[in-house]
């Protein structure tokens, strides 16, 4: 049996140590998922773009359009006018509509505003014009013209610049609505605003004197034309 020293056992040398392992290094895959998604979105815009270049009609199969069956007018009647639209009055009118009752109004109650826009003419008619209103001087140089005083048309009311400002109602209203028409809250809101056009018309508005005026230089300007010097035009009181 041997015997092992102790400075033996130092001079002995270490093991030797061992390798220390690597992992493989994990190579970078290719991300061909989206690559191939993009390549995808690019030719579906560049197929829509190109059937649009080869059919310039193609759009949206659902888009609504509108299309004109309506026909020709049909005349009716052919009316001779005998009457002189001497001066027109332009007119804005709010309408201030209100319904309520017993209850409170956010419960049955209509408020509605309207913008009316309309005009009034004042008329000379001379189907009115008898023997005698016409009285010419021997020499045929002096002439007087007594016509009916100016009257006043009834109010148009322009649908097209006409609107309904604003509109509150209550909610037995809003329910009463989607079941109703609103055919007959649109004729009294035109019904009110030509009455109120019209009284306007009259009340304060000048365009009888106006009337006046244009017919008097109108006659004037016509019969001085026929080489008469002298013309008088007098109203109907």
């Amino acid at each position: 049996m041997a015997i092992v020293t102790p400075e033996r056992r130092r001079a002995e040398p270490p093991p030797p140590t061992p390798p220390q392992y690597e992992p493989p290094r994990q190579r970078r895959e290719v991300p061909w998922g989206l690559i191939t998604l993009g390549i995808l979105v690019i030719a579906i815009f560049g197929g829509v773009s190109w059937v649009r270049g080869v059919i310039p009609d193609f759009h949206n199969p659902f888009a609504e359009t509108t299309v004109d069956r309506s026909g020709p007018a049909v005349l009716k009647s052919i009316q001779d006018l005998n009457e002189y639209h001497a001066a027109t009055g332009n007119f804005q009118q709010i309408v201030d509509l209100r319904k309520s009752s017993a209850l409170p109004d956010s419960i049955l109650g209509e408020r509605t505003l309207f913008v009316a826009v309309g005009s009034v003419d004042a008329i000379v008619d001379f189907t009115e014009v008898g023997r005698g209103a016409v009285q010419v001087s021997d020499d045929r140089r002096s002439a007087t013209i007594t016509l009916p005083r100016p009257r006043l048309s009834d109010a148009q009311v322009d649908v097209g610049k006409s609107y309904v400002y604003d509109r509150d109602k209550g909610l037995f209203n809003q329910i009463g609505s989607l079941f109703g028409s609103t055919t007959d809250d649109q004729r009294q809101l035109y019904t009110l605003a030509q009455q109120r056009i019209h009284a306007a018309a009259q009340n304060g508005a000048g365009l009888v004197p106006r009337a006046e005026d244009n017919t008097r230089k109108m006659l004037q300007s016509l019969l001085r034309a026929l080489g008469f010097t002298s013309v008088a035009v007098n109203f109907q009181p």
